[in-house]
């Protein structure tokens, strides 16, 4: 390896890489593990990559897999290796006598060892003999003695699996010979693992798999398991790769957390441009596909046969696979099982490890294949359900009463909350109708797409509609199987217009099925179009033409939209009518089964921080939600509460509920931005600071990807209040920008329900504009007074304080704080309370009232530390008083710069030029002239040599991005 730039740890492995870097520092050697496609060669790579950073030698040795048959090629290529990577100090052939060979490797070695390398390289003949085996050891050992001679150095074996008997068996002498300054890293794919392995070659070798010795005997410390990725890790994965991140829960599944396999698919779904409410399924093809097929290609044919069955049926086991007609069953199973293509629990029950797996298998497998293994699953199954549905897959010629029987499935399956299978049955039954039954067919058809938006399966809603809308369907059949995709498209609603469209045409003259097209309308105006007003307008419409025909369920739904839109316009109507929909709700339906309302009254008590009734709420529906309602609103319960705790200072208990809802997301495969969202905000509570403006950033773009025009300015909101935290001032007030312009385009007039005024009051403070801070503060007061918002108005007090500091009124600014920490602190709101306290201490340091800033800091500390808000209590240790270095004039003097004003003093002091410092700071060069001015007169200074001086005199002083006080925003 030639390049020494710093490589960061693959995405999900930064523990994995220390460990591995220990490992190295403490032992010498270590061995890389896993299937093919985890990241194993990542790992490595980013190792050597360090390493050359800190000037050591790499020795990087690729092997393939013709390889195996070469003898002596891998330590042709490791000697080839060490001759291109080190400068030996006599230059000439392997035989010292000139020439583009070895570069004078060998100069040092006997005659001998000389020729036995030479006939290794294939630089002088091979007698029939062959090289001598004794001689070839100890020029092998010889070479890596000297490289280690020269200083520490890396040898990394990258497919050791691949490696030919002969060159395994120089390199297990040498490196048993090698100093320990000789450090060595084999990467390993096992042979159960990789389909162009042939015996294994290290300690990680089946037990039933022979092979070679591996090239050290491995103790547990030497050998690292690479495992699969979670989840949330294939989502950062998908970003930082510009894939679309929105899929990863499914693209997770797909892949099994493998990600070569989940990069492969996230590409294969780019290229296909496939929106995600067709992507459910995730229809692969290509190199996504290939992949698949060379993870199965280490299993032989019968166990691939045995792979079919559990395949098709739904809850695989060994004995029923035996029962199929698998004899081998327990055998072909454990073989999988050591491929890493299944898992195999104690009960027998088996579970594939990616979902291309079992898809790719049924896919290459014929008809007649898959007819006889869905023939053979129906007579051993014990479900009559499942009976059935492989009668249906294993006949290719519809039948009305098979069709009947599988209908009648899937209402059986419904009832048992099966939701997912009664979609596919309920296909399966229209799929199974004969032509001349057309009218049953389509009403199947009808029933299979309602289906599948329960189950929210977007494929089988848009396989159904598809079928339905090619046939000879009345306007309302197309009419309810367009509702049904629609319903299925979660957050991206995008791109559907052609639907809406349709749907709208083919409602003429029914007022029921207009009024619930209308309220699909509704939510697509908020969510897609950002337009609440025109939402509103709708949703009234649809609850008024719902009411006129008793359909109470539409009813509440609209009214809900219309409540929320309310909300967010800053009518006083909003809880009036949100109590009719909540009775509408109570009333048609179980509480439980429909609840949109229900968890919009307890968002509504999060907003105006009636924060105990909120939570109590949640938890009183939370059960009902879980055991009977929709999974979109168990998540949606999960973030709310993940809010609400984070807002109350329960810190533990909010990342827990804002990770319990990407958990679920995930599974169900919707869109993550809002889980997202909520992980940011509880991570900006009580788990770190880092994490939270990653969330936000993953946050930004799937809502960004998905056109959610709701959660895109809460997760920039969340974002950009980390970034203020942070005292990226200039970076935050960017970001907050962004929310402003796209609350202010759709129209947004509450100010308690993203409470972003406050911390772009605070950025702009500290960016030296207080005059727009001041009449942004002066906007939105009015109307939280109005809507009665207290909490709203406490933190504009928060930001009014620090703009009074900025004006020269300390002494009004630190009275205002200190009363606003008190009301935060009567309204439940430690973290709130906290913050205010922070922003007390800074102002108090300007008092010179020294002793008072550091009680208002312990004070913070102590609510922050009963709050478990670590992030927020190290803001209040991490810049202890500096008052004893400081000289008090100097001290003093410097202490009266603005923080705008002492981010640029800093960087001028540095020696950055006006332009320079003006594109840092996101500033006009006209700005920075005038500010320099300030600067100067207040330091009573003349030149930039005098201000450097200034500053340097002042012990201490953090680098040109940090501010005296972290920013309280």
């Amino acid at each position: 390896m030639t390049s020494a730039t710093y490589r960061p740890a693959p995405v999900g492995r930064a523990e994995l890489l220390a460990r591995l870097e220990r490992v190295l520092h403490t032992r010498g050697r270590a061995l890389l593990t896993g299937p093919a496609g985890v990241g194993k060669t990542e790992l490595a790579l980013a190792t050597a990559a360090r390493t050359e950073s800190r000037g050591e030698t790499v020795l990087w040795l690729p092997t393939l897999p013709a390889d195996r048959d070469i003898p002596g090629a891998a330590a042709a290529a490791l000697v080839a290796s060490v001759s291109a990577c080190v400068s030996w100090p006599a230059p000439g052939t392997l035989d010292g006598s000139g020439g583009s060979g070895g570069s004078g490797i060998l100069e040092g070695l006997p005659g001998p060892q000389r020729t036995a390398v030479a006939m290794l390289c294939r630089e002088a003949p091979i007698p029939d003999g062959g090289w001598d085996p004794i001689a070839l050891r100890l020029a092998l050992a010889q070479i890596l003695r000297t490289l280690a001679a020269r200083g520490p150095a890396l040898l990394v074996v990258d497919g050791v699996q691949r490696i030919d008997a002969a060159s395994a068996d120089l390199l297990r002498f040498a490196l048993h010979l090698a100093p320990t300054a000789l450090r060595v890293i084999a990467v390993e794919t096992p042979a159960a693992y990789s389909p162009d392995s042939g015996a294994p070659q290290t300690g990680t070798r089946q037990p039933d798999a022979a092979g070679p010795e591996p090239l050290w005997a491995p103790s547990e410390a030497d050998i690292l398991f690479v495992p699969p990725l979670h989840a949330d890790e294939i989502a950062e994965l998908l970003i930082h790769h510009r894939l679309p991140s929105r899929m990863a829960g499914r693209i997770h599944k797909a892949s099994g957390g493998n990600p070569r396999l989940a990069l492969a698919v996230g590409r294969s779904l780019a290229d296909a441009r496939t929106p995600v409410h067709h992507a459910e399924a995730l229809s692969l093809s290509g190199r996504a596909r290939e992949i698949a097929r060379q993870l199965l290609g280490v299993a032989s044919p019968a166990v691939r046969s045995t792979l079919l069955l559990a395949a098709l049926t739904l809850r695989p086991t060994a004995t029923l696979i035996r029962r199929a007609g698998r004899p081998t069953a327990e055998a072909d199973l454990a073989a999988a099982e050591r491929a890493n293509l299944i898992s195999l629990k104690e009960d027998g029950t088996v579970g594939f490890t990616a979902g291309v797996l079992p898809s790719t298998l049924v896919h290459d497998a014929c008809w007649t294949e898959r007819s006889a293994g869905h023939a053979a699953l129906a007579r051993v199954v014990d479900d009559p359900v499942e009976a059935v549905r492989h009668r249906a897959l294993a006949s290719d010629t519809p039948d009305e009463e098979l069709a009947a029987e599988v209908a009648a499935a899937a209402d059986t399956a419904r009832l048992r909350g099966n939701s997912a299978l009664a979609a596919e049955l309920a296909l399966l039954a229209a799929e199974s109708t004969p032509v001349q039954y057309g009218a049953q067919r389509i009403a199947r058809l009808v029933d299979a797409a309602q289906e599948a938006a329960r189950a929210a399966r977007a494929d089988l809603a848009m396989r159904a509609a598809t079928d339905l809308l090619a046939r000879d369907a009345t306007p309302a059949d197309r009419v309810r199987v367009r509702l049904a995709v629609l319903d299925t498209a979660g957050q991206g609603l995008s791109n559907l217009d052609e639907l809406y469209v349709h749907a709208m045409e083919d409602s003429e003259g029914d007022t029921a099925l207009r009024a619930a097209v209308q309220l699909r309308l509704a939510v697509k105006y908020v969510l897609a179009d950002g337009d609440p007003q025109r939402s509103r307008a709708v949703a009234v419409e649809s609850a008024a033409l719902a009411g006129s025909v008793g359909d109470r369920k539409t009813a509440a739904r609209a009214l809900t939209v219309q409540a929320r839109m309310d909300r967010v316009l800053g009518s006083p109507d909003a809880e009036r009518v949100l109590a009719e929909a909540r009775a509408l709700e109570l009333f048609e339906r179980p509480l439980g089964v429909r609840n949109a309302a229900q968890i919009l009254t307890i968002r509504h008590a999060l907003f105006d921080d009636r924060l105990t009734d909120a939570r109590d709420q949640a938890h009183a529906l939370l059960p009902l939600v879980e055991r009977r309602g929709p999974v979109e609103d168990a998540i949606e319960l999960f973030r709310t509460l993940a809010e609400v705790e984070a807002r109350r200072g329960q810190c533990a208990v909010a990342l827990a509920h804002a990770g319990r809802s990407l958990a679920l997301t995930l599974e169900a495969g919707l869109s993550p931005g809002p889980a997202w969202y909520a992980l940011a905000l509880a991570e900006t509570a009580g788990g770190s600071f880092e994490r939270a403006a990653s969330y936000a950033r993953r946050s930004v773009q799937a809502s960004g990807e998905e056109g959610d025009r709701v959660f895109l300015p809460r997760s920039l909101y969340a974002l950009g209040r980390v970034q203020l935290i942070n005292g990226d001032v200039a970076t935050a007030l960017e970001t907050l920008r962004r929310v402003q312009a796209d609350e202010r385009a759709q129209s947004t007039v509450d100010p308690s329900m993203l409470r972003w005024h406050e911390e772009l009051a605070e950025a702009l403070l500290a960016n030296d504009t207080p005059e727009e801070a001041a009449a942004l503060l002066a906007d939105v007061r009015p109307v939280a007074e109005r809507l009665g918002h207290t909490t709203v108005l406490l933190g504009c007090d928060r930001a009014y304080a620090l703009y009074l500091a900025a004006s020269g009124k300390p002494d009004e600014a630190a009275g205002l704080l200190s009363r606003t920490a008190e009301r935060f602190a009567a309204a439940g709101l430690p973290l709130e309370r906290g913050r205010a306290l922070i922003a007390l201490a800074r102002v108090e340091r300007r008092r010179r009232r020294r002793s008072a800033a550091q009680s208002a800091l312990q004070a913070a500390a102590a609510d922050f530390e009963r709050a478990g808000a670590a992030p927020w209590l190290g803001l209040t240790t991490e810049t202890p008083s500096r008052t004893a270095e400081l000289s008090p004039a100097r001290g003093d003097t410097l202490s009266s710069l603005t923080d705008a004003e002492l981010r640029l003093a800093q960087l001028v002091g540095q020696g950055a030029s006006n332009q320079e410092a003006a594109a840092k700071l996101y500033l006009s060069v006209k700005t920075v002239e005038a500010r320099l001015t300030r600067i100067y007169q207040k330091l009573d200074v003349r030149s930039r040599a005098q201000l450097a001086t200034a500053l340097n005199a002042w012990p201490g002083r953090p680098a040109a991005t940090a501010t005296e006080f972290p920013a309280a925003g």
